[in-house]
């Protein structure tokens, strides 16, 4: 079981096109903290439709959603991607 995949099987529950999480809410999942680069939007907004890229990435990626660091820094809006 990879670090994120509690937040990816999260992801698949929701049916919202679009869902918030703070930090705490994602480290809760996950049983660790998030690294200190995941307060940078760019950790956030990697975007590859080929299916590679951040470990981090693919579990949102693979759950249907984008994610965008909101700008309070804490938290994180998953938008779905349409297919």
């Amino acid at each position: 079981m990879g670090k994120y995949d509690p937040l990816e099987g999260h992801l698949r529950r929701q049916k919202a096109a679009t869902y918030d999480m703070s930090f705490r809410d994602i480290e809760r999942l996950l049983g660790a903290l998030l690294p200190a680069r995941a307060r940078r939007p760019d950790w956030w907004a990697y975007d590859d439709a080929q299916g590679s890229g951040p470990v981090q990435c693919l579990a949102w990626r693979r759950a249907g959603y984008r994610a965008h660091l909101l700008k309070d820094d804490e938290r994180v809006r998953f938008e779905r991607i349409a297919r």
